[in-house]
């Protein structure tokens, strides 16, 4: 009699089994790593309005005196300044445009820079990050 060779129904099923919980362990870890490289782009985006606003304090020129935009092709962001008399808040928002940038949500999801403003052109800014809505992952928010 001639032997057969192969897997039998039971040996595939089994084999299908541990793939999908392999699958549903690496699926969770995938999507984390997706968001956290998007969250990146949103930190990256601010960088150029930072500088500026730390060049103003540091030379005490070339100050904005409204808001002001530096839109990327994924990100929009902005920095409001404090007002004319030199003390208040810098605030830098970072924000993923509508249809880029998924899983982030545009409007929803934010990455916020918040520095404080002494008055004094000797003044260095402290900047403290925080992610949009609050109840945003501590896994994929470098502020938290």
């Amino acid at each position: 009699m001639k032997k057969q060779s192969g897997f039998t129904l039971i040996e595939l099923m089994i084999v299908v089994a541990i793939v999908a919980i392999l699958a549903a362990v690496a699926l969770p870890a995938y999507q984390n790593y997706t968001k956290k490289a998007k969250m990146t782009e949103l930190i990256a985006a601010t960088g150029a309005l930072k500088t500026q606003a730390e060049v103003c304090i540091q030379t005490a020129s070339n100050c904005p005196t409204a808001a002001t935009t530096a839109d990327t092709a994924n990100v929009a962001v902005t920095i409001t300044v404090p007002p004319s008399s030199g003390t208040g808040n810098y605030v830098i928002t970072a924000t993923p445009k509508a249809g880029q940038l998924a899983p982030l949500v545009a409007g929803t999801d934010s990455y916020v820079l918040t520095a404080a403003v002494s008055g004094s052109s000797t003044s260095s800014l402290n900047w403290v990050a925080s992610c949009l809505p609050a109840t945003t992952s501590d896994s994929y928010c470098p502020a938290k």
